[in-house]
């Protein structure tokens, strides 16, 4: 139905567990209407999916490769599988822990 949608997988590199970064991303993602999800991995990074507007996936992009947290660091930012969609896989922008 709707064009211009985009999904996008991300993984943030750095200092980002232990900072907050998963919260500052949620609320971020929430913010500009995405959703998706974030989670910490075993290796010290952060992963995870978003989903929305072009417009506004480019902006989160940008947040995740310069801005983070305020008590991050990112060195690196890799994105993966970004593609066009017609509508949301997911209901919300939720953080994924460990069970």
């Amino acid at each position: 139905m709707s064009s211009g949608f985009k999904t996008v997988d991300f993984e943030v590199f750095g200092r980002v567990q232990k900072v907050f970064f998963r919260k500052c991303t949620q609320e971020q993602g929430k913010k500009l209407g995405l959703r998706g999800w974030c989670k910490n991995t075993p290796e010290g990074t952060v992963i995870g999916t978003i989903q929305g507007p072009s417009d506004k996936v480019v902006e989160m992009i940008t947040w995740l490769r310069e801005v983070g947290s305020p008590a991050s660091h990112i060195d690196k930012l890799e994105l993966k599988n970004e593609n066009t969609i017609s509508d949301y896989t997911y209901s919300d922008f939720d953080i994924i822990r460990k069970k």
